[in-house]
């Protein structure tokens, strides 16, 4: 178990499992310098599905800490929030909606719980995708994974499709479990969604691959698994077919990353637009700190473009 001491500076914690090899603990520094803040980050891991106890202890240190400002919470999300749910005086919509906590922060005295996936994903998609691509095209969407950050894309694409055509036609979410899956409809069924949704039960890689070879030309292939970052290997199988002229989005930026080392494979002969989880890693970053810290960080323009200048100096150094 972690050993918890007052911090003596202002503190954001990073609630993971190897946060120490994440880029963000060389990437923060340089960050709170452009801010202009004296703050730091903690890494705090947890072997995922970690005891209640664990959570619980971590996120009332936080909450009682006049100096421990908040936490980004990563694989432990949905276990964080549930263990420490009554702790929170402030609950966001989309942790309420999701029942989980990406996003810890103090508004005064009170503790609050955010759930930013379904905003930095969004962000994260429309940063490579050609606006107005969806509503001009017959492309679809393929998510790899009915898990959490898959759910929070989705989130993200009903609330736009209730305001624009720029959405795909429709989105198949794959899974290897069918509970997930089951879980995932049954949210989508709440909200009414004016999007077209089916869901598959993909066992193996070569199910996944037999649901894309029948995607048409110009879709959009994503992988949500966590396969070549949390575990091992890839949700495809080798030589997998990727749609002609498609787009592919693995939302990991470090690992094995093995699902993007295929789509690289297939680049030429099938002229695909390939993507990784960097830009998701700086929104998912900066939305957070923004809550933590209450401050306006923007999403596009030369000041984001600094942003993220900064971050990728900061990775490169010795």
């Amino acid at each position: 178990m972690p050993v918890y001491t007052p911090a003596e500076k202002p503190t954001m914690y990073f609630i993971g499992v190897t946060t120490t090899k994440s880029s963000i603990m060389k990437v923060f520094p340089r960050w709170m310098e452009h801010f202009g803040i004296d703050a730091q980050l903690k890494g705090i891991d947890f072997a995922p599905h970690s005891a209640s106890e664990a959570y619980r202890e971590a996120v009332s240190f936080i909450k009682h800490d006049p100096l421990s400002l908040g936490a980004l919470v990563t694989t432990h999300k949905l276990d964080c929030f549930r263990a420490s749910k009554d702790l929170f005086e402030g609950i966001g919509p989309y942790a309420q909606l999701l029942q989980e906590a990406s996003s810890i922060s103090k508004q005064g005295t009170d503790l609050w719980a955010h759930a930013k996936d379904p905003i930095t994903s969004g962000l994260a998609l429309e940063y490579f995708m050609p606006k107005g691509y969806f509503a001009e095209s017959e492309a679809q969407m393929l998510l790899l994974g009915a898990g959490g950050s898959s759910l929070a894309l989705s989130l993200y694409l009903i609330n736009k499709s209730k305001e624009s055509l720029d959405v795909p036609k429709h989105i198949i979410i794959t899974n290897r479990s069918e509970q997930r899956l089951r879980e995932m409809q049954e949210i989508h069924a709440q909200l009414d969604s004016p999007l077209s949704f089916s869901y598959e039960l993909c066992p193996t890689p070569d199910d996944n691959d037999a649901v894309m070879a029948k995607l048409p030309s110009g879709s959009l292939v994503i992988n949500a698994t966590g396969l070549g970052k949390d575990g091992p290997g890839s949700p495809l199988p080798p030589n997998a077919r990727f749609p002609q002229n498609g787009f592919v989005w693995e939302f990991n930026y470090r690992g094995e990353l093995e699902f993007l080392h295929q789509a690289k494979a297939a680049q030429n002969a099938k002229n695909l637009t390939i993507v990784d989880g960097w830009q998701y890693f700086i929104y998912g970053w900066t939305q957070v700190i923004a809550e933590v810290f209450h401050l306006d960080i923007p999403t596009t323009g030369s000041d984001f473009d600094l942003i993220c200048d900064i971050a990728l100096q900061a990775t490169h150094q010795a």
